[in-house]
């Protein structure tokens, strides 16, 4: 199931605490290719695998103005341990109150089947430097690590100036 978010739509801004407990928001990054990546929960097998694929490919989206974000349901506590256990240098942002993952319309209901809890899909975003999506992928399933090499064609499109994929 997809999100009801098109390409070429205005990406959702959002306010969410980083692992300091700082307040970030979207705006902030006004002017770079944004990577918003959304995955389930810190220390889960397949998130600790996606976000450290994502840490050591972080020198290729940087070199073409890229900013890498992550959000997950996670409190700024577990977000803080997690990062530091990986080395993630890049944000990863708390949406305890589950407000962003609504906008974007990908709530994962009953995560692995735990009644009640509720969580995101797997999900990335490409948004382009003035704030509009310019590609999407979201699973339906959380064992599935989104596709690499799309999301870096995604923003190499993007720095050179096709926002059409």
């Amino acid at each position: 199931m997809s999100s009801r978010l098109q390409i070429g739509q205005s990406a959702p801004p959002f306010k969410l605490y980083d692992t300091d407990r700082k307040l970030r928001t979207l705006k902030e990054f006004k002017g770079k290719t944004v990577v918003l990546v959304f995955f389930p929960a810190t220390y889960g097998d397949v998130c600790t695998q996606e976000l450290c694929a994502l840490r050591d490919s972080l020198s290729n989206f940087e070199a073409v103005n890229a900013q890498v974000i992550a959000i997950t349901v996670s409190d700024p506590f577990a977000n803080h341990a997690f990062a530091e256990q990986n080395r993630i240098s890049f944000p990863i942002l708390s949406d305890f109150n589950r407000v962003v993952i609504r906008a974007y319309d990908i709530v994962q209901e009953d995560l692995v089947g735990i009644y009640g809890y509720t969580s995101s899909k797997r999900a990335v975003f490409v948004i382009s430097p003035d704030g509009f999506i310019r590609w999407k992928w979201i699973s339906d399933n959380i064992t599935v690590e989104p596709p690499y090499g799309e999301i870096q064609h995604a923003v190499d499109d993007i720095s050179r100036g096709r926002t059409e994929s």
